[in-house]
């Protein structure tokens, strides 16, 4: 039986964690696949360690300011292997109040010569999951996998 609360995601990345952990752990690579085209990402803060923040932004073609995207916390960081963070703490702890509660897990696991990369997205209650699922999770984190896929491949 499946959680109504969590979403998930994964492809086969045909790269090795490593790279697909540089993508993960440098801003500028991070910026480039984070958020889908042409919707342009900026990284404000990525500090991976627990309690370490998470900060993006996104910029509409054609739009003048970046709006936010991610105001997060690292809850637990295994380079190479795992991320988890959430959007209910912000850096140091700190608790927030996010327009969609979640909390993400990444895992980068070695498969075929390749990476499996997963993401499970955990809510807070099945509605919260209803309203991101309609907001597009599939079709916006598929999109986003796809150009860490694009990136790390090369």
């Amino acid at each position: 039986m499946t959680n109504p609360s969590e979403l998930t995601i994964s492809r086969l990345i045909a790269a090795p964690p490593v790279a697909v952990w540089n993508a993960w752990s440098i801003p500028e690579n991070l910026e480039k696949w984070w958020i889908p085209a042409p919707i342009e990402c900026r990284v404000d803060t990525l500090d991976l360690r627990p309690g370490g923040g998470f900060v993006t932004r996104m910029r509409e073609e054609g739009a003048a300011d970046f709006q936010p995207h991610v105001d997060g916390c690292f809850l637990d960081v295994v380079p190479e292997k795992k991320i988890v963070f959430t959007t209910v703490l912000t850096e140091g702890w700190q608790p927030a109040e996010p327009w969609l509660a979640l909390t993400a897990i990444l895992t980068f696991e070695p498969q075929d010569g390749g990476t499996l990369y997963a993401a499970r997205v955990l809510h807070k209650n099945p509605d919260d999951s209803s309203k991101h699922l309609e907001l597009g999770f599939h079709e916006g984190w598929g999109t986003a996998i796809a150009q860490l896929a694009e990136l790390t491949e090369r």
